[in-house]
């Protein structure tokens, strides 16, 4: 069965089908109540398909798609000059037929971990500066027509930041080409897709250290006349943090550099990871058995999240000058990528529960949205 044949049944079924939920939720819509301050958007894989209670959710919520994975480098382009657009073409499909957007995630991930091996090489050894540049600027090419008519908004590259004192991260794109290759990937996606947002995406801007080392990574592309036009904060909270004193110290910054901001990959984690970590990582056997949530959240912690949810999306009312859209990282609970990483457990952290319905950090959040004007 091709693609697009499977596409279409998915799409049938969702259509023919009446979505599961209540009333209430049905009368209410997150990108309804956002009103045009900034495009509110989500990540998906193309399981979401499968089920009509999920299609519904994006429908009414959700104005603009990140491929979760299927666009990746290594989900695109497995080996040089062989493309799988399978995946990543359902969810463009999926898109052209609502009238929505996609962030096209990514063109380059600039970790040797996430890059395959035939990056890295060619017949005599390791790549050249030449090659390496020659491939992604092929990659692209290949990649961003294909979608252009659908993608606003492209990570053209996702977390080349070093996590010591290096500015660049410790790759075979920082060794072999130094910020060339940052200037290469963008200048190509400016050349296929003019008048797309052109993102620099990364994490964990909110936490001090970090934060100065974003700042001077953007001021270093703007100086070098990088064609970017935003920079995407993760925006992997934990519960129980408050990142907005150092978010506004970015969102200044940004200003100043002539930056917007696009909070790429939302949630709040309500099983804290940072002691996986810690004292190095002694404490992961311990937090394989950890699991404090495996049927509901208490209502306390509920009640926590809910709050901090409302005040962030205050926060990103009052800011949304700089602002040009908020994804989250995932659709519902059942999704979420924090069910797995760092360990396995049940996590809870995002809008909806596992079964599609809209928790109290919903009800905070549309609340928020409500009442605060969007002109």
């Amino acid at each position: 069965m091709t693609p697009v044949f499977r596409y279409l049944i998915v799409a049938t079924i969702a259509s023919s089908a009446t979505p599961d939920v209540t009333v209430e939720a049905a009368e209410r819509s997150l990108k309804a109540a956002v009103d045009g301050r900034f495009k509110i958007g989500v990540a998906i894989s193309p399981k979401v398909f499968q089920n009509s209670k999920d299609v519904g959710l994006i429908r009414r919520h959700f104005e603009i798609l990140t491929p979760e994975n299927c666009m990746k480098p290594q989900a695109v382009q497995p080996a040089e000059g062989v493309f799988k657009f399978d995946r990543s073409d359902l969810i463009a499909d999926f898109a052209r037929e609502n009238d929505l957007e996609i962030v096209g995630h990514c063109l380059v991930w600039a970790k040797d971990d996430r890059t395959d091996e035939w990056m890295t090489l060619e017949e005599n050894g390791p790549v050249s500066r030449e090659r390496l540049l020659a491939r992604i600027t092929d990659h692209i090419e290949a990649v961003v027509p294909r979608y252009r008519d659908v993608a606003t908004q492209w990570d053209v590259v996702n977390e080349a930041i070093g996590g010591g004192e290096d500015l660049l991260r410790d790759s075979v794109y920082a060794r072999t080409t130094g910020f060339d290759f940052l200037e290469t990937a963008f200048a190509a996606a400016r050349e296929h897709d003019p008048d797309a947002l052109l993102v620099y995406n990364d994490y964990n801007a909110h936490l001090p250290g970090r934060l100065e080392k974003v700042i001077a990574f953007l001021t270093e592309l703007k100086e070098r006349d990088v064609p970017v036009d935003a920079y995407g904060m993760q925006g992997h909270f934990q519960l129980g943090e408050d990142p907005r004193p150092q978010l506004k110290i970015l969102f200044d910054e940004l200003r100043r550099l002539g930056l917007k901001v696009v909070i790429s990959e939302l949630d709040i984690d309500v099983v804290r990871r940072g002691r996986w970590w810690a004292d190095g990582g002694r404490h992961r056997d311990e937090l394989r058995r950890y699991d404090p949530y495996p049927d509901r959240l208490p209502d306390d912690v509920a009640e926590d999240l809910a709050a901090e949810y409302a005040r962030l999306f205050r926060f990103f009312d009052e800011h949304r000058d700089v602002i040009v859209r908020v994804s989250f990282w995932n659709l519902h609970d059942g999704h979420s990528w924090l069910n797995s990483f760092p360990w396995r457990r049940t996590n809870h952290p995002l809008l909806f529960d596992r079964t599609g319905e809209p928790k109290q950090a919903f009800d905070r959040v549309f609340e928020t949205l409500t009442t605060t004007s969007s002109s």
